[in-house]
């Protein structure tokens, strides 16, 4: 299980049920065991931010992805978070754009 298999389907799922399927992912998938609990709510605010877009029909931009990433990037220090971190966030974004 992967962040994108989180978020597949999305729009038919219930906030409930998403945040059921991250928090699994959290504890089941050693990828995502060093993070803290300010990043995994860092992810979780941005998976909430581009669903709530997705669910008015807007499929977010590349700019969007771009800037979120800058900012990120940008923090990476202060949030500790790796380029491979990074990397999967970026993903994650991207696929919010591919549905």
């Amino acid at each position: 299980m992967d962040l994108s298999d989180v978020t597949k389907d999305m729009l038919n799922q219930t906030d409930y049920h998403l945040e059921q399927r991250f928090n699994e992912l959290m504890r089941k998938n050693p990828s995502y065991s060093h993070l803290d609990a300010g990043n995994r709510e860092l992810i979780w605010d941005l998976i909430k931010k581009y669903k709530d877009k997705l669910r008015h029909g807007l499929k977010p931009s590349a700019y969007t992805i771009r800037e979120d990433m800058y900012h990120l990037y940008q923090d990476r220090v202060k949030l500790n978070l790796t380029r491979r971190d990074l990397d999967k966030i970026r993903d994650l974004l991207k696929s919010f754009s591919e549905e």
